[in-house]
């Protein structure tokens, strides 16, 4: 998934990656990969989501925008896979947030590194 990411993006430095405190997150090689491209890890201490809000944030958006009363529509894992999919192209390509001066996330991703 990284050596993608890397391929994919060229200049990470200074990229905060939010991630939960599940023991795939903490291995030795999987930091030090990251600390090399100088990304910087960001995971929250234990029952403490404040400590990683920005990510807490968004999956409660997730949720509660396309999973709650919708959970019968899913029949399967890849079902709900793909609706995720699916919503996070959907919040990165296409919702406006106010708080991003009324742009998507990635026109404002795009604006932020132009």
């Amino acid at each position: 998934m990284l050596n993608k990411i890397f391929k994919k993006y060229k200049n990470l430095n200074e990229l905060i990656l939010h991630s939960h405190q599940a023991w795939q997150f903490q291995i030795k090689q999987y930091c030090d990969k990251l600390s090399k491209r100088g990304i910087k890890q960001s995971i929250s201490r234990k029952c403490n989501c404040y400590d990683n809000c920005v990510i807490e944030i968004f999956f409660g958006t997730m949720k509660n925008e396309m999973f709650y009363g919708h959970e019968k529509e899913f029949k399967n894992l890849e079902d709900l896979e793909k609706a995720m999919r699916n919503y996070i192209n959907y919040y990165n390509e296409k919702r406006i947030i106010t708080k991003l001066k009324g742009q998507t996330p990635l026109g404002y991703r795009h604006q932020s590194l132009n």
